[in-house]
């Protein structure tokens, strides 16, 4: 994903659908198996994978049913996912891309304001509240890293357009 190489992208979620699909099928008879955790974190690294490319597309998101994964995983992906979105945006920063970025902070802050609305024990929930806390330390460092590039940004941009007003020569500071 964070190489933009979809068709490697759309091969690799295909390649783990699969791989997830089979394993649904061979628990299905075995409930003790299903929800030992197993399946939940099988289910939970399919969901991040495919909302983290929706997520970078800006594309809308598919819902648990959408994924065939129950709720948990998805609520849970959907962390993983926006947390992913920071190395995402860093890279599209570095390229001049601020309007990219800040629409991926955008859907980061998106997804953390949804998942803290569910207030269901953990227990239900796959341990949600630790990985929204986690999100939310992604966010506000992603938050504050590009508020300073920008601020930098327009700063640098100033100081360029006074020395281009003043004939581009150096000046001493006073």
């Amino acid at each position: 994903m964070h190489q933009r190489q979809p068709e490697r992208v759309a091969a690799g979620i295909a390649e783990c659908e699969a791989a997830l699909r089979q394993a649904q099928e061979a628990v299905r008879p075995f409930p003790r198996v299903a929800y030992a955790g197993f399946l939940h974190d099988a289910e939970k690294e399919y969901a991040e994978a495919v909302l983290t490319a929706a997520l970078v597309a800006g594309t809308p998101l598919p819902g648990h049913h959408d994924l065939a994964v129950e709720p948990p995983a998805w609520l849970n992906g959907l962390a993983e996912a926006a947390s992913e979105l920071r190395r995402h945006l860093l890279d599209r920063l570095r390229e001049g891309q601020s309007s990219v970025a800040e629409n991926l902070l955008v859907a980061m802050e998106d997804a953390y304001d949804l998942l803290v609305t569910v207030d269901y024990p953990d227990a239900v929930t796959g341990g949600l509240r630790r990985s929204a806390d986690a999100l939310r330390a992604v966010l506000e460092r992603t938050r504050s890293d590009l508020t300073t590039t920008l601020l930098q940004f327009r700063l640098q941009t100033a100081l360029e357009r006074r020395a281009g007003d003043e004939g581009g020569g150096e000046r001493a500071l006073p």
